[in-house]
């Protein structure tokens, strides 16, 4: 597996091992396997609300002669926490959960912020009416504390996640730090191509989730739904078949071939042995075209969902 070079000088695996969605119970035995598989980059989320159960696995990981330093390791900054003074208990709690000292990679989860109430297990405060509750934080201010988690040694890089080009211009314009990532929805029915040139003018990294374009999301209502899934492409079916994989191996392979960072997951160890036999095979310029043709502008996380979308 290749890693690539982020701004900050450090290298990241380009394929890493997602744990949201994984239940408590099963994640520690999910990343504990994906760890066994090879999987060196973890990526995780305070709001996925594992961190505990993945320092378990990293814990018996490091009892079995894994390496801290083996793994990279990435986090996400919660909404209700974007004030100033919350960025950094912030960090402390996930680096607690997770029994680590730093993070290799943390990242401003969404541009915007909710309101903290006090309570840190709120983490979608709500009005009477269901309406999440905005604060008055502005994302900025937030970066500005993400650099200071860097020269507390608290993190190697930082970047941001669902930003779009004008929020990231934004942080570059009023800061002396460049994301080193932004990590966003990316498959080939939404394949980001202004937003991977705009980051690659700038060298910022660009991490795709939902490779295969989120067949599980449990928001599914029949809005954000591609005419036909993508594991069920005939298309991607014709190119796998081609390299003899499967339409699985062809999709996270055509991240990588794009140098994108790609993220997949599954509680299923023979699944997860499977999502990782992609090292041996690349797809050529052709297939490129073919994939890159599917194209359709269609979300599977629209980014109204919280109602906040004039934020954005």
């Amino acid at each position: 597996m290749r890693s690539l070079k982020l701004n900050s000088g450090a290298t990241i695996p380009e394929l890493g091992f997602g744990t949201w969605l994984a239940a408590p119970g099963v994640v520690q035995t999910s990343v504990e396997a994906a760890i066994k598989t090879g999987f060196r980059h973890i990526d995780c989320a305070a709001i996925y609300g594992n961190e505990k159960e993945v320092g378990s696995a990293f814990k018996q990981s490091f009892a079995s002669g894994v390496k801290r330093s083996d793994l990279f390791v990435t986090s996400k900054l919660w909404n209700t926490f974007h004030k100033p003074s919350d960025v950094k208990p912030a960090i402390e709690r996930t680096l607690a959960d997770l029994g680590i000292d730093y993070l290799d990679l943390y990242l401003i989860h969404w541009p915007m912020g909710y309101e903290n109430g006090g309570d840190a297990s709120v983490v979608f405060p709500r009005n009477e009416d269901g309406t999440i509750i905005a604060d008055d934080s502005d994302y900025l201010a937030t970066w500005k504390e993400m650099e200071k988690l860097v020269a507390e040694g608290l993190v190697r890089a930082i970047g941001v996640s669902n930003f779009s080009k004008s929020q990231i211009q934004r942080c570059i314009d009023n800061s002396s730090t460049v994301p080193a990532i932004n990590q966003v929805e990316c498959h080939p029915y939404f394949n980001q191509g202004e937003m991977a040139e705009f980051c690659k003018k700038r060298g910022i990294l660009l991490t795709a989730y939902s490779p295969f374009c989120n067949p599980g999301r449990p928001w599914a209502d029949g809005k954000n739904t591609a005419q036909v899934p993508l594991l069920q492409n005939e298309t991607i079916a014709s190119i796998a078949s081609k390299h003899k994989k499967n339409n699985g191996h062809v999709l996270l392979r055509y991240q990588l071939d794009r140098g994108i960072v790609c993220l997949t997951k599954s509680v299923k160890p023979e699944r997860i042995a499977s999502n990782f036999d992609i090292f041996n095979f690349e797809l050529d310029s052709e297939d490129m075209k073919k994939i890159d043709s599917l194209q359709t502008g269609v979300r599977m996380l629209p980014l109204d969902w919280d109602g906040l979308n004039n934020v954005r």
